[in-house]
């Protein structure tokens, strides 16, 4: 005698429900995780090339002894101590904005050696080399706040207002840094070669770092100077973290600060992307 066995019949969904799928992670997260792959492949590739620190390692270094001990006496008013106290504040908002050079330099670099072709050819999302590259910068940033405040400490620079205030001037110089270095990957995309980038950039960075209040006092300017650094972005920073260092009113130079790093995002990151969208 034979059996029969009928499969049960599959349970029917009641009218208008779609189908099951596959949880899929929101379109937000995928895009931030492939942003995070592409930030370790980019510190992996500094690591293995440790020469591409020197911006943010050397550099700052050079630059305070170079102004401390050549230049303090006669600006500080005969006391290198007083221009340290002055000047390290200053010297951290000029550092991060010349350590975004680096940036454009190596993303101009990698579309010129065919990296972004092999980007386009993966499944991921659109912005996450952008991204992803501006990401891996943030341990550079962190790396030259903790080099250049902790030689200044070597040398006889002391925080007045205490370690909290401290790592509140590190955070703010490292998130401006992350909104001013989105200039650097709209002209890295912009210009012909990486060459070029570092031209460009130095021709902004430059008037920006010295036309501010980080190497000497503004009162001590001619008027019309005096007009372009009380509106500089950099001036801005400056005074916020000399405050939060040493003491003083930090609300102002705070709320410039935080007014100019959105609009930096605003205007530059939807321009590095529409550039790079074009260029590769």
């Amino acid at each position: 005698m034979t059996v029969t066995t009928t499969a049960p019949a599959p349970r029917s969904r009641p009218p208008g429900m779609p189908a099951s799928r596959p949880a899929v992670p929101p379109a937000r997260l995928r895009a931030l995780r492939h942003a995070l792959v592409i930030a370790r492949r980019n510190l992996v590739k500094t690591l293995r090339t440790p020469e591409q620190l020197i911006d943010v390692t050397l550099q700052p270094v050079i630059f305070l002894l170079l102004f401390v001990y050549i230049f303090g006496g006669a600006i500080g008013g005969g006391s290198q101590h007083d221009y340290l106290e002055f000047l390290l504040p200053g010297l951290l908002g000029q550092s991060v904005a010349m350590g975004s050079i680096a940036l454009g330099q190596n993303l101009n670099a990698d579309i010129e050696k065919g990296v972004f072709d092999r980007f386009r050819s993966l499944p991921i999302s659109r912005s996450a080399p952008l991204v992803g590259a501006v990401l891996a910068d943030v341990v550079r940033y962190l790396l030259l706040c903790v080099i250049l405040v902790g030689f200044g400490y070597l040398i006889g620079f002391r925080v007045a207002a205490g370690p909290l205030s401290l790592a509140a001037a590190l955070a703010l110089s490292v998130a401006f840094a992350l909104c001013f270095c989105w200039i650097s990957v709209w002209i890295g995309m912009k210009a012909r070669t990486s060459g070029s980038v570092q031209g460009i950039m130095f021709l902004l960075v430059l008037p920006l770092s010295f036309g501010s209040n980080t190497f000497v006092d503004v009162a001590t300017m001619p008027g019309w100077l005096q007009a372009f650094v009380r509106v500089n972005p950099i001036s801005h920073l400056v005074g916020a973290v000399r405050a939060l260092m040493l003491g003083g009113p930090v609300a102002s130079n705070l709320a410039w600060t935080a007014g100019w790093m959105a609009a930096l995002l605003a205007v530059f990151v939807p321009l590095a992307l529409r550039a790079y969208g074009r260029r590769t």
